[in-house]
């Protein structure tokens, strides 16, 4: 059936639907839908990034085409906290949506400023929630329960409708001793369980690792003595969200005599917007610009760049292209982050450049310096035995994060945990879970300042031209169909650019395939651009064995 026979057809049921359009089968890029009695509620609207596999291209996000189509029917947006994954896309899908938001105060901090950027601050309705704050959103009641994240005012939804409450579990763990923010509202958990659940739509990112994430306390009190074995400067390169790694490095600074400057523009905006919610009050940070004259041995940098992007903090400085910071021999660089997938061959550049400047390197795998914000095994088992769920939704992990996690969820004693992934539709209940169709779905690539589709012909032709190269052919006729002058060639990436032999030859095979033509096929201009493609293609292959891209023009005089 179609989009719009599937919507009558379970409203008409009064089902409760999930409906994922991003962030399940994948890590990032978060869009969760949830329907009832003819309304759709929004959870989460982020994005991902690109990689080598995309060239040009850094941001991607899902298409909401299915739910913009039935933008009447969305009631709202709400954000569980303030990562990108989860609220990056909203300034660039907003207009299609036309949706209030809910958001708590950091978060709508966060996002304002984003908003401001692009013109639209005025123009989205931000209604701002408090911790543990509740709203009516059309037939949804939603509240939100605190839990513990490598951010600020990180919360679980729960969302109650007349067939049942499901708990959206957002990003997570348990963190006895978090240093920003409260610790995890356990006992609401507890109670919401008691008052029964239906479903949990949880995170799925670490159910390979046993045990527990473990806290950011620990990470302080590891840093505090890693600090005082370095006697250079010391640069740590950290996610721009972790408010509490922040502080965590600022303290084990101070703690041995050093002072600690933000170097990089998301560091600043994001301790701009905590420092506006009451969060990291009495840390002070300097500015990139003043750490030129201070002592090496007084210097801790916080940069951005942990995951090897090239216009960040720490490629600048690697590359001795930064305006005001630089790194000598004998400094250290310390990855207080985690390596998110996809990313470590970038990584591995960026460290490999660091070495070569005879600068140390510290990662997680040489000390204890980084802990995740997502819950590991243990972690899950206990929110499962505070909520006793008859069903477990994983989301937030790729196609085996999902599996293992629905393993998981059976083993304790959840009596469904079905596995979905973008596009499919789930009917939550009445009755046992079941997926029921499929819409359409897909990504969008942010190409400048446009929106693209991923599997569309520009980022499948810039594709085929990173991975293949491009030849551009121009041929000049005349009116009645007499070449004018040698075809046109040029190799960019293919040939060396000093070299024009291989585009003598290639311009010869175009000639002779163009003036093989009888004269009324040579006034047709899409019969000389085929013929030119095709003597074009098969000269390529001869004489360069390539099969690059190839662009004709035809210019008539």
């Amino acid at each position: 059936m179609d989009g719009s026979q599937l919507a009558t057809a379970l409203w008409d049921k009064r089902e409760l639907i999930f409906l994922p359009l991003g962030g399940a089968g994948e890590i990032g890029m978060n869009l969760n839908l949830y329907g009832y009695g003819g309304k759709w509620l929004m959870v989460d609207l982020g994005v991902t990034f690109g990689d080598d596999r995309v060239p040009g291209i850094d941001v991607v996000m899902p298409d909401p085409t299915f739910i913009a189509d039935r933008r009447r029917d969305l009631v709202g947006l709400v954000l569980t906290h303030a990562h990108e994954d989860h609220l990056g896309a909203v300034q660039h899908l907003w207009q299609r949506l036309k949706c209030p938001i809910w958001a708590t105060p950091f978060t709508a901090t966060v996002l304002a400023r984003k908003l401001r950027e692009v013109g639209m601050e005025r123009e989205v309705p931000v209604t701002v929630l408090p911790m543990s704050g509740r709203a009516t959103i059309g037939p949804f009641e939603i509240e939100l329960v605190t839990l513990t994240h490598s951010i600020p005012e990180p919360n679980a939804v729960a969302i109650r409708t007349p067939v049942g409450t499901v708990i959206h579990t957002g990003d997570w763990k348990f963190d006895s001793d978090p240093l920003i923010g409260p610790v995890a509202d356990e006992e609401r958990l507890r109670e919401i369980g008691r008052e029964g659940v239906l479903a949990v739509i949880g995170d799925s990112t670490n159910v390979f690792r046993e045990g527990e994430a473990g806290s950011e306390s620990e990470v302080r009190d590891s840093l505090c003595d890693l600090f005082g074995d370095y006697r250079q400067r010391i640069a740590v390169a950290c996610f721009a969200s972790n408010i509490a790694r922040l502080e965590t490095i600022a303290v084990a600074a101070a703690e041995n005599g050093r002072r600690t400057a933000l170097v990089g523009r998301s560091l600043r905006n994001m301790v701009d917007a905590a420092k506006a919610n009451g969060y990291l009050t009495d840390i002070e940070f300097l500015d990139e610009e003043h750490v030129g004259y201070l002592p090496r041995e007084e210097v801790c940098l916080i940069c951005t760049g942990s995951q090897g992007e090239p216009r960040a903090a720490l490629s600048r400085i690697a590359s001795d292209t930064h305006p005001h910071v630089t790194l000598e021999e004998d400094d250290v660089v310390i990855f207080s982050s985690r390596i998110i997938p996809g990313n470590e061959k970038a990584i591995g550049r960026l460290q490999d450049q660091l070495a070569r400047a005879g600068i140390d390197i510290v990662t997680e795998r040489d000390h204890f310096v980084h802990v995740s914000g997502h819950p590991a095994r243990d972690e899950l088992a206990r929110l499962y035995s505070h909520l006793q769920p008859r069903m477990v939704v994983p989301v937030h992990g790729e196609h085996r994060h999902l599996v293992e996690h629905s393993k998981l969820a059976l083993a304790c004693q959840v009596p469904f945990a079905p596995v979905v992934e973008n596009g499919q539709v789930l009917r939550l209940g009445p009755g046992n879970p079941v997926i029921i169709d499929t819409v359409p779905n897909g990504r969008l690539a942010l190409d400048g300042n446009r929106l693209v589709p991923m599997d569309g012909s520009l980022i499948k032709d810039r594709q085929r031209v990173a991975e293949n190269g491009v030849a551009v052919c121009t041929l000049v006729l005349s009116a009645k169909g007499v070449l004018l002058a040698d075809p046109a060639i040029h190799l960019p990436g293919l040939v060396e650019t000093d070299s024009d032999a291989e585009a003598t030859v290639l311009a010869a095979a175009v000639r002779a395939a163009i003036e093989g033509l009888s004269a009324d096929r040579r006034r047709d201009d899409d019969i000389v651009i085929d013929t030119g493609r095709l003597a074009l293609r098969r000269a390529l292959k001869s004489v360069l064995g390539l099969r690059p891209h190839l662009e004709v023009g035809l210019v008539r005089i």
